[in-house]
C-alpha cells in the first residue's frame, strides 16, 4: 500500500469501523434526506436545482453543503478517515483516481441498467476515462470544461491572420509577430501556475503515459519536445516570464492578444471588457499531431459508506438528465457533460459555445493516478526554474522524471 496521506487516513478509518461496528450496525439506514457535498460556486448555486428535485420527488429532501475548493480536499480526507461522509459528493476530475484508489467511492456498475443516464456512451470520450477504475464505475460526469484559444480577431488580422492559428508553427509565428510590436507587448499569454497547460502541449505532440507498465514516459522524445516548445515562448519573449497583470485588462488593451482558458472566461470578458465586443473570438487548439486539450469539470460519486444509495442515485440521475443539464448551464455557466445536450440551440448556435463543443471532442483528462496533482506541481516547479531561472531544460526534465517515477512507485 502506498504511503500517502489518504491511505494513512484510510487505515484509521478501518480501525474505526472495526471498533464501532457492533454499536452502530444498522443504526443508519435509508434516509429521506440526501446529503450532498458540492464545491465552490457550484455548491452555492446547487440549492436552486435541489429544490426542483424535491418538488419532483415528494418526500425527499436534499441537504447541500457548499465547501470551498481550498478546504475541500482535506475535508474529504477526514470523511474517508472517519467514515462520516455524504451520500453524494462532487469530485474534480484530478481527484477521482485518488479517492477511488482508497476505496472511498461506491462501484456503480450494477446500477447502470437502472439508470440509462449513467452510460459512458452518453459522455465525451475524455470524460469516460474519469468514470472508471478498472471495471468499476466510480463517478458520473456532472459538468465539463476544457481549454481553448481566446484571441483578438482585429489584432491578429493586423499581424496577417484572418483566422486563428491552426498549427503549432502558425501559433509560434503569430506570437512572434505580436511580440515584435514593441516593449510590453506579448504574443501568447501562458499561465505558469496552470498545471494542465504543459500536458496539453504534450498530448498534442503525441505523448502518452504507459500506466500498464508503470511508466509515465516523461523522458520520452514526445514529452521532451513538447516541453521545449512550451519553454520557447518564454525564451523568445513571446510570453511574459514574470507574473503580469489581469489577463482581461491585458486582452482588452491588446498587450496579450492570445491566451488559453475555459468557458468561464466568456462571461468575464463580456462583463469586464464590453469595449472589445466583436473584436475577439475563441478557437479550437492549434494542431501538432492532434488538437487535444484538457478534459476538466466534475463528477458526482456515491460515498462508499452511504446507506442511502437508492436516493443518492435518484439525485445523480436527475442532475444528469439533458433538461437539467441545460438548466444548470443557465444557472452556473458550466458546460453540460451529456453530449446530447450539445444539440440544443443554446449551445449549437452560439459561436463561442460551439467552439467548446468541438474542442470537447478532442480532450484528455489528467493522468488517472492518485499522484497526478503532486507530479503536476513538480513539473511546474521544474519549468519555472527553466523559464525564469535559466536552468537547463534537459537536466530539469531528467530530475523531474526521476522524481515523478519515485512518487508513482513509492511503496
Amino acid at each position: 500500500m502506498k504511503k500517502t496521506k489518504l491511505l494513512f487516513l484510510l487505515s484509521i478509518f478501518v480501525a474505526f469501523a472495526v471498533l464501532s461496528a457492533c454499536s452502530e450496525e444498522g443504526s443508519k439506514g435509508e434516509s429521506n434526506t440526501i446529503e450532498v457535498w458540492a464545491m465552490g460556486e457550484e455548491g452555492k448555486k446547487l440549492e436552486e436545482l435541489a429544490k426542483k428535485f424535491e418538488k419532483e420527488n415528494e418526500g425527499l429532501t436534499v441537504d447541500v453543503q457548499a465547501i470551498p475548493w481550498g478546504s475541500a480536499h482535506d475535508k474529504l480526507l477526514t470523511a474517508v478517515a472517519s467514515g462520516n461522509g455524504p451520500d453524494v459528493l462532487q469530485l474534480g476530475t484530478t481527484w477521482v483516481a485518488e479517492f477511488a484508489e482508497a476505496g472511498a467511492l461506491k462501484d456503480l456498475s450494477k446500477y447502470m441498467d437502472d439508470y440509462p443516464e449513467f452510460a459512458p456512451d452518453n459522455y465525451f470520450e475524455g470524460s469516460q476515462s474519469v468514470m472508471k477504475r478498472g471495471d468499476e464505475i466510480v463517478g458520473i460526469p456532472w459538468y465539463v470544461d476544457t481549454r481553448v484559444l481566446y484571441y483578438r480577431t482585429d489584432i491578429l488580422k493586423e499581424a496577417g491572420y484572418d483566422k486563428a492559428p491552426q498549427t503549432w508553427e502558425e501559433l509560434k509565428d503569430a506570437a512572434a509577430k505580436l511580440a515584435a510590436r514593441g516593449e510590453g507587448q506579448f504574443g501568447l499569454d501562458i499561465d505558469q501556475k496552470d498545471q494542465i497547460t504543459p500536458f496539453i502541449f504534450a498530448w498534442q505532440n503525441g505523448y502518452e503515459a504507459d500506466l500498464k507498465n508503470n511508466d509515465l514516459n516523461f523522458d520520452s522524445p514526445k514529452f521532451i519536445e513538447a516541453m521545449k516548445y512550451y519553454h520557447s515562448y518564454f525564451e523568445k519573449g513571446y510570453s511574459q516570464t514574470q507574473q503580469g497583470g489581469d489577463i482581461v485588462q491585458a486582452f482588452s488593451k491588446g498587450s496579450k492578444p492570445m491566451f488559453f482558458s475555459g468557458p468561464w472566461m466568456i462571461n468575464i470578458i463580456n462583463e469586464q471588457a464590453p469595449e472589445i465586443k466583436g473584436k475577439w473570438a475563441t478557437a479550437v487548439m492549434p494542431k501538432k499531431e492532434t488538437r487535444t486539450s484538457s478534459m476538466g469539470g466534475s463528477v458526482l460519486s456515491v460515498f462508499d459508506t452511504s446507506k442511502n444509495v437508492d436516493n443518492a442515485l435518484k439525485f445523480i440521475s436527475y442532475m444528469n438528465e439533458v433538461d437539467t443539464q441545460l438548466e444548470w448551464l443557465k444557472i452556473s455557466n458550466t458546460l453540460p457533460a451529456r453530449t446530447e445536450a450539445w444539440e440544443d440551440p443554446l449551445l449549437k448556435e452560439d459561436p463561442n459555445y460551439k467552439v467548446f463543443g468541438e474542442q470537447l471532442k478532442h480532450t484528455k483528462a489528467g493522468i488517472q493516478i492518485e499522484e497526478f496533482e503532486r507530479i503536476a506541481q513538480e513539473l511546474l516547479s521544474s519549468l519555472e526554474r527553466v523559464n525564469a531561472g535559466g536552468a537547463d531544460l534537459q537536466k530539469e526534465m531528467e530530475k523531474f522524471n526521476q522524481t515523478a517515477q519515485e512518487l508513482l512507485e513509492e511503496e
